[in-house]
């Protein structure tokens, strides 16, 4: 999805994670926003290969996870951001 001041959104088609995190980045850059995700005790197997019997590291997350963006204008979220 993209925006101009004269124009509706654009919606482009979002076939897989990676699209959907492009378009929500680009929805949600200049509006101050934030996402939090909350993990309890969620692990994730992270493979260093491919294929089924690759070796795998486990990541392990407890807590929250904040996203936020900011453009060269507004800080937006991110209050780490002078």
């Amino acid at each position: 999805m993209s925006t101009d001041e004269n124009q509706p959104p654009t919606i482009h088609p979002v076939t897989n994670w990676a699209d959907l995190g492009q378009e929500m980045w680009s929805y949600l850059t200049g509006k101050g926003a934030a996402v939090s995700y909350e993990f309890i005790e969620m692990e994730v197997e992270v493979p260093r290969d491919t294929g089924a019997e690759a070796p795998r590291a486990v990541w392990k997350l407890n807590g929250t996870l904040r996203v936020t963006t900011s453009d060269d204008e507004l800080p937006g979220a991110d209050q780490h951001r002078a």
